[in-house]
């Protein structure tokens, strides 16, 4: 990659980001279960709170990535080309996407708790990951269709 022009480095990272997006969003998805498996209160282990701080640290790394194009390692004219007008739309999109999945989890929440208590680390968990997990998707499944129509 070291021998490419500073528009083809950005072309194939943008290809190549378009790929990776809906695959990191089943793998964060997936993730889910195994914080479903880890019951609350004080039963809580020490690998527990582990499992629990791992999603933290890669939400908040996903949501850095979201909000910032992410490829903090490139150089800034790479960068800047990677984050072109229609890909800013494309992630202005999908975090509008985002945030209205976690608005709508949250009425889903609130809802149930009616019926079932909720503690609020649950409920922080599940919002988060809806809201961020649908942004993953959408601004995967926008940047696979822009790559395919160029």
């Amino acid at each position: 990659m070291n021998g490419r022009s500073v528009s083809e480095r950005a072309d194939f990272l943008s290809r190549r980001r378009a790929r990776i997006l809906p695959a990191l969003a089943i793998i964060y998805l997936t993730q889910q279960a195994s914080y479903i498996t880890i019951r609350s209160g004080p039963a809580h282990r020490a690998v527990d709170e582990v499992k629990i701080s791992a999603w933290l640290v890669l939400s908040a790394v996903l949501l850095t990535a979201i909000a910032t194009n992410g490829f903090w390692f490139q150089p800034r004219e790479v960068r800047s080309m990677i984050d072109d007008e229609l890909t800013r739309a494309n992630r202005n999109d999908a975090m509008r996407l985002g945030f209205i999945f976690a608005m709508l989890t949250c009425i889903v929440v609130y809802f149930i708790t009616m019926f079932e208590p909720v503690n609020g680390r649950d409920a922080v968990h599940i919002v988060m990951s809806d809201g961020l997990g649908a942004a993953l998707i959408r601004w995967g499944w926008l940047e696979r269709f822009a790559h395919r129509d160029a």
